[in-house]
């Protein structure tokens, strides 16, 4: 039997006059999963995530938080939700253990012990003013403000932005383990390989619409990556005769294909043959949409 979902979302309409930010907007995030919620700059992620919480005024819909009514009951559901808006910012001259500490008490919450653990395992100065803080520092403490009261439910709107690439990593452990704790995530992000990392599902929104919901082996099948290959003499096409290698296209001494599984193999195959030149590249998310998912559904 499926559990009530914690994050329910139907026909969520959000329009700007004439402009559409969504459009017709339907989605449900399960407890202890962590959602991905994919989709270029500009698609509407920021302007869903808003109107759920309450923070903007939506056209039509409804939107349910733990069973509650996102505008009508949002003080009780900001209780059990922590969040991370997508324009962090703070007072300049305070510094970052006196802005956490008055926001943690904001929640209710007297126990310090998050706040300290999680701002060790980012390495971010409490001591510091968050004035002079750099970007990577201060989206730092907008990860920290967003789980240090411990609570039920964490939205995020593009949380690594400005972190570099092993902070990211530490993040995206932190995120498994909270997970683990039972912690639903509901995450915003414009970066396929960020998805792929964490998430267990994907919602992929273009325009204001939300064009498909996919468990994330579904999408990881689709990504693949795109393998172009110079041969010093000829090809021969049968080589990749393979499972899993799709799109295959011979220009010359040129070969490129869409390779989602069997790349070891396909990889041996090539090696057998003199090579000038070869990439292999993942594939963006504009790419993705070109591919699989062009204007009026599924390719």
């Amino acid at each position: 039997m499926k559990k009530k979902p914690v994050l329910k979302i139907r026909n969520l309409t959000k329009l700007y006059g004439d402009i559409v930010g969504i459009k017709n907007l339907d989605l449900d995030v399960y407890p202890g999963e962590i959602m991905g919620f994919l989709g270029p700059n500009g698609a509407g992620k920021t302007t869903t995530i808003r109107a759920c919480l309450g923070l903007l005024q939506k056209t039509e819909g409804d939107v349910k938080i733990f069973g509650l009514d996102s505008h009508e009951d949002s003080i009780e559901i900001r209780k059990r939700t922590g969040y991370l808006p997508g324009d962090f910012g703070l007072y300049d001259d305070l510094k970052v253990k006196t802005i956490l500490k008055y926001l943690l008490s904001q929640s209710g919450v007297s126990d310090e012990s998050k706040m300290r653990e999680l701002s060790e395992r980012l390495e971010l100065d409490l001591d510091r003013k968050y004035g002079n803080l750099s970007k990577g520092n201060r989206q730092k403490v907008g990860i920290v403000q967003a789980f240090m009261a411990d609570q039920d439910f964490i939205i995020l709107d593009e949380p690594t932005g400005g972190l570099d690439p092993l902070m990211q990593q530490k993040f995206y452990q932190f995120l498994k383990e909270e997970k683990e704790k039972g912690k639903t995530i509901f995450m915003s992000s414009h970066i396929l390989a960020e998805v792929e990392e964490v998430c267990d599902r994907v919602a992929i929104i273009r325009k204001g619409k939300l064009q498909v919901v996919e468990d994330i082996g579904s999408l990881k099948e689709k990504m693949g990556k795109k393998l172009v290959v110079e041969f010093d003499d000829g090809v021969d096409p049968s080589m990749f005769d393979l499972d899993g290698v799709q799109d295959v296209q011979i220009d010359g001494r040129i070969a490129t294909m869409i390779v989602t599984s069997n790349l070891d193999e396909v990889i041996k195959r090539i090696s057998k043959n003199d090579i000038v030149n070869m990439s292999l590249e993942t594939f963006s998310l504009d790419q993705l949409f070109l591919t699989y998912y062009r204007e009026g559904g599924s390719g």
